[in-house]
């Protein structure tokens, strides 16, 4: 999947994830980062059952998210917020109308300070900026994943030095 026609990639990571806990390791260092702070737009892209919501589970438990973690797909948006680091976890999987980004008032979310992770982010893509990241998601064999880390910013160069 891409996000735009031909976006800067500037450096690329592959990843193996052998099991759900290789998952939440790769969260658990993402979560200590410097760089994801203050902000950070990570777009998450694989097909149905790939894991993005997993994963995304993982890094809000490791950021100190409590209480439950829903899945966006209906709603679009859940933000969030720890220790003053506004998150919003979105999910344009049902995402249809682009009146619906201007009503909701999307554009102000990604233009103030925050992590910003996304999954189905091309259903959306015509609106969204650049991501710092595009973490794609492949399954293998049972619980295998293969993962595509690809740094889009400067900042996204930044995060994959920290972490992979």
């Amino acid at each position: 999947m891409t996000l735009l026609a031909h976006p800067p990639i500037l450096e690329t990571r592959t990843l193996h994830w052998p099991d759900e806990a290789a998952c939440a390791a790769f969260a658990q260092r993402l979560a200590i980062a410097p760089a994801l702070r203050p902000s950070s737009f990570i777009a998450l892209q694989g097909p149905l059952g790939a894991g993005k919501t997993t994963f995304v589970r993982h890094l809000l438990r490791a950021l100190g998210v409590a209480g439950r973690i829903k899945s966006p797909t209906y709603a679009v948006l859940e933000p969030y917020e720890v220790d003053g680091l506004a998150i919003s976890h979105f999910d344009f999987y049902r995402f249809d109308d682009p009146r619906e980004w201007a009503d909701a008032g999307f554009r102000d979310v990604f233009a103030a300070p925050g992590l910003k992770l996304a999954e189905w982010p091309d259903k959306a893509a015509p609106l969204l900026p650049l991501p710092d990241w595009t973490l794609d998601i492949e399954p293998q064999d049972g619980d295998e994943r293969r993962v595509d880390l690809r740094a889009l910013t400067e900042h996204g160069r930044r995060l994959l030095a920290e972490v992979a």
